[in-house]
């Protein structure tokens, strides 16, 4: 692991710099408090983003004690927690200076800024606690720091998590041939069975492991309780991951459920596709809900299944139907196969949708197509005009499969609403079916 490119999270206390740490590794491995100054020494972890790995350091928070007022036994404390800071810096391939959109910048975010001013590697700043849209334009004020573009993000939340993760992957130096992955890619399709305790997870992966298949091997997961299962089918092995339930609110306390969703989404980093599995006789429930937007931050293929469809009347399936296309509207790219793990019925029609969310995870699209499909939209319907101009789509690319994520350069921002028409019509076009797709819009002047 030593000849991996370094990363260095360094700032201020209590701008959540070990949450981030833990959204990039995909578990909670630093202590995370809600009061500053947990944090002391330098924590290595590695952490994996498109097949590619690094080392991501979680330093303490950064003070100046004299200027931060601080004396005695705090003051000796705060230097020696900072020195480890600058320790971490000296190493990194890449440093992130973490801030908190909350605060705006403080004169402590300045200094350290003042001091990577003359770093001799890239320097982002990610502005943290951007937990909505409302925020968005509260991080152009860290653009004062000099060091370049501000990158919003939630680290507690995940919101552009996979956006920064991008932006962290192609400014680390080229990887070398042996070590672009922490373990080796056998190229096996991996499938998370995700959902809500007692919905039918075990039942369904015996139910598609069946009689006439062969377990070939379970092998320890990255978390102490799962375990990926590797099967051989008809068409090719299958790799299942394991993933805990996750139970009812007033069944369990914060810190117990705040586990069971970051080893859910442990499996679900590790995973090519997930089954979220929704109990028919219940409905679309606000855990569902809530494991649901998790796999759509993750960036992962989904399909949505409705177990126990043999116990559910014609009511209660047109109402489970209508709750999915309601509570789950965000998953609209996402097939809902009404199944009965219990007896197998329609069992058989997941494998084709897994394959087929494969096939669109994976997708390239050829710039000459895109660039076709996004002018055809733009003539039938051109973007709204945004204060007395029109936008104008000049050129586009995909940058990244897994999932597909494509790039605009425009003349001006494009409304959400004409972004959700381009995503239909890239959708329609080239075949994108259950699998969440990216689009990044860069005005000509960046």
């Amino acid at each position: 692991m030593s000849d991996l490119p370094v990363v260095a999270v360094v700032g201020r206390p209590n701008v959540g710099k070990s949450t981030l740490v833990n959204r990039f590794v995909g578990r909670r491995a630093a202590i995370v408090e809600e009061r500053p100054g947990v944090t002391r020494d330098r924590k290595e972890l590695v952490a994996e983003w498109t097949g590619r790995a690094f080392r991501v350091i979680d330093t303490g928070g950064w003070l100046t004690p004299g200027e931060a007022g601080l004396t005695g036994e705090e003051a000796d404390l705060a230097g020696k927690v900072s020195a480890q800071a600058e320790a971490a810096m000296r190493e990194a391939d890449l440093v992130l200076l973490v801030t908190d959109a909350t605060t705006g910048v403080t004169e402590e975010d300045a200094r350290v800024a003042r001091l990577l001013q003359g770093a001799k590697v890239p320097v982002l700043v990610v502005v943290n606690k951007v937990d909505d849209d409302r925020r968005e334009a509260d991080i152009w004020e860290f653009a004062r720091l000099g060091l370049g573009e501000p990158i919003p993000v939630s680290a507690i939340h995940g919101r552009a998590s996979g956006d920064l993760l991008d932006v962290v992957v192609a400014a680390l130096p080229p990887a070398a041939a042996d070590t672009e992955s922490v373990d080796a890619d056998d190229g096996i399709f991996s499938v998370a069975i995700t959902g809500r305790p007692n919905v039918g997870k075990s039942t369904l992966f015996n139910r598609m492991v069946g009689e006439e298949r062969s377990v070939v091997h379970d092998m320890a997961g990255t978390t102490r309780d799962a375990v990926d299962t590797i099967v051989e089918t008809d068409d090719g092995p299958l790799r299942f991951v394991d993933t805990a339930g996750l139970r009812r609110r007033s069944r369990i306390d914060e810190p117990v459920e705040y586990f069971g969703l970051v080893r859910a989404l442990e499996a679900i980093d590790r995973a090519d596709a997930a089954l979220l599995l929704i109990d028919g006789t219940e409905g679309v429930t606000h855990q569902d809900q809530r494991l649901a937007e998790r796999i759509d931050a993750a960036g992962t293929a989904i399909v949505i299944v409705l177990n126990k469809w043999d116990l559910c009347d014609a009511e209660q399936r047109a109402k489970v139907r209508a709750e999915v296309a309601d509570k789950l509207a965000f998953l609209t790219y996402a097939p809902a196969l009404p199944v009965s793990a219990l007896t197998g019925k329609r069992v058989h029609n997941l494998l084709p949708a897994l394959r087929e969310a494969e096939a669109a995870y994976h997708r390239r699209i050829p710039t000459a197509a895109l660039n076709r499909v996004l002018r055809d939209a733009q003539a039938a319907h051109p973007p709204p005009i945004v204060k007395r101009h029109r936008p104008r789509i000049l050129y586009a690319t995909q940058g990244a499969a897994d999932p597909p994520t494509f790039t605009l350069f425009t003349t001006r921002p494009l409304s959400p609403q004409y972004l959700r028409y381009l995503e239909r019509k890239l959708r329609e076009s080239f075949d994108l079916g259950p699998t969440p797709i990216k689009i990044r819009v860069r005005r000509r002047s960046e």
